[in-house]
């Protein structure tokens, strides 16, 4: 295992005023499984999309098998034997598995017309390197997640990569559906692939990887042999400081019970959570990706269906998939992706801002557009929008102003309640100060926070308390004081000390 298949030197990737990939240096054997891990935002997805091609504008070398290379196009990744399976698979779901493996490339006749015969052949060949015996002419539907991910694993394999990277592949897995794949994962190293393993979790890492590579702040913290390191001196890699130094200490006013979750599933996503949140408090959850987190922040806001349990706000319980009855009666929810499902994006910063509060602006169904103009420079004012004009469409502005947007659209509902998905995803270090002080100045006036964040400074700066998440579960809850960056991550991992709420 001594041969270097990927050589990584002084690699950067920069973004509009961020730079994403800090001269990143790294070595990847044959016939090893290589961890890269880092919080969100430490730079393992860019880096690793450079390597697949997706960037044209990086600087560094990279060598494969000792040679240097020019990865400015995915064709040219994988014409120099780079495989990548992203988290989020690229199957197209009505179609059959043969289809998905060789599309853009399916065999043809002599007469040009498709060769089924040799395109079954090599389906079953390509299924044959993930020992998946299932029938190619199944369509994506029709297989279960676990068969999904093979067929993307497969469909990456049949191209012969001799670099294999891995993107958080066991996100949307059960705990057998892990063994199996890793079962996969030994095989392919044995034959000499080298695999690169992005996760969050430290249990499949410690089970599966030969080596570690940490990123924090896009650049390389160190490399270490698997049995040479311990979880937590790994977390302490990861989180670097403890608190950035803008999160000031709080003393929360807590006032009477706001909110009641109470035995609440919804089955394949979360299993009977419950939890209660005071007046002036901020609540965190802790957990991983995949834990269940939004989908039950979803759910217990009317958005998403529930099948058992209830939901119910200041002792009065909401109607289930109601999400306009929970706005009407204080209760509001902070999409984590306000492109999708928070903004308007054609429509001007006014239209966004007043969006959720249009019943109280109309008059007989009528909508007047007389009080528009106050609320929209008060949160112009008050989050320090930066924006041409209030009638500026919301999709120019960037990444930063617009979740200041978003936030302001939620505030204007004067909620009683607020859930936080992912406050400040995608913004920089001003616009998330200027979003904390607002939240927090939220929570000081009475309202309750419920608190989603796989950003540990923010999750541990903000909470007055946290309840930890992990596999559709509450598994328990840390107070303030037993709250830090490496006790969130251990806890969200199913280890370090927690107690029951």
């Amino acid at each position: 295992m001594n041969t270097i298949a990927l050589q990584i030197e002084n690699i950067s990737k920069s973004f509009p005023g961020m730079l994403a990939v800090d001269n990143v240096s790294l070595e990847v054997r044959a016939g090893e499984v290589h961890a890269l891990m880092g919080e969100n935002g430490a730079g393992k997805s860019t880096l690793m999309k450079t390597l697949s091609g997706s960037f044209d504008d990086y600087t560094g070398v990279i060598r494969i098998g000792g040679k240097a290379v020019e990865l400015h196009s995915p064709a040219m990744a994988i014409a120099n034997g780079i495989g990548m399976v992203y988290q989020e698979l690229s199957l197209a779901r009505p179609v059959s598995i043969a289809e998905n493996l060789f599309a853009g490339q399916l065999p043809v006749n002599k007469f040009g017309l498709i060769d089924r015969k040799a395109m079954l052949k090599n389906a079953r060949r390509a299924l044959a390197y993930v020992s998946l015996d299932i029938d190619p002419l199944k369509t994506i539907e029709e297989i279960s997640q676990h068969e999904a991910q093979l067929v993307e694993i497969a469909k990456v394999l049949a191209k012969k990569p001799c670099i294999l990277i891995l993107d958080e592949p066991t996100s949307s897995l059960s705990r057998e559906e892990v063994r199996r794949l890793f079962e996969i994962v030994r095989d392919l190293r044995n034959r000499g692939l080298a695999i690169v393993y992005i996760s969050h979790h430290l249990p499949e890492v410690f089970e599966i990887a030969d080596r570690v590579t940490v990123l924090r702040d896009g650049r390389r913290v160190g490399t270490h042999n698997i049995h040479e390191i311990t979880p937590g001196s790994l977390v302490k890699m990861m989180v670097g400081q403890s608190i950035n130094e803008f999160y000031e200490h709080r003393e929360a006013n807590l006032g009477k019970v706001a909110l009641s979750v109470n035995h609440l599933t919804r089955h394949g996503f979360f299993h009977d959570v419950s939890f209660q949140l005071r007046e002036g408090e901020i609540l965190g959850v802790v957990g991983l990706c995949g834990a269940g987190r939004s989908e039950m922040a979803r759910s217990l806001c009317g958005l998403d269906p529930i099948h058992d349990g209830e939901v119910s706000l200041f002792d009065e319980e909401l109607s289930p998939d109601n999400y306009p009855d929970a706005v009407s009666k204080g209760l509001v929810y902070l999409s984590e992706d306000r492109k999708v499902d928070g903004l308007f994006l054609r429509l001007p910063v006014s239209r966004n801002l007043v969006a959720a509060v249009l019943p109280d602006h109309s008059r007989a169904g009528i909508y007047s557009s007389r009080n528009d103009a106050s609320l929209t420079q008060r949160y112009l004012d008050e989050l320090g929008i930066v924006a041409a004009s209030s009638e500026t469409d919301v999709g120019t502005l960037s990444g930063g102003n617009q979740q200041k947007v978003l936030l302001g659209k939620c505030l204007a509902t004067q909620p009683r309640v607020l859930i936080l998905d992912e406050p400040s995803r995608g913004v920089d270090v001003k616009a998330k100060q200027r979003i904390h002080e607002t939240v927090i100045a939220l929570a000081d006036r009475g309202a309750a926070i419920l608190l989603i964040s796989s950003d540990l400074p923010e999750l541990v700066g903000l909470s007055d308390r946290t309840v930890i998440m992990r596999n559709g579960r509450l598994t328990g809850e840390m107070a303030k004081e037993e709250l830090s960056e490496e006790s969130a991550l251990l806890a969200a991992n199913g280890q370090g000390t927690i107690h029951n709420g």
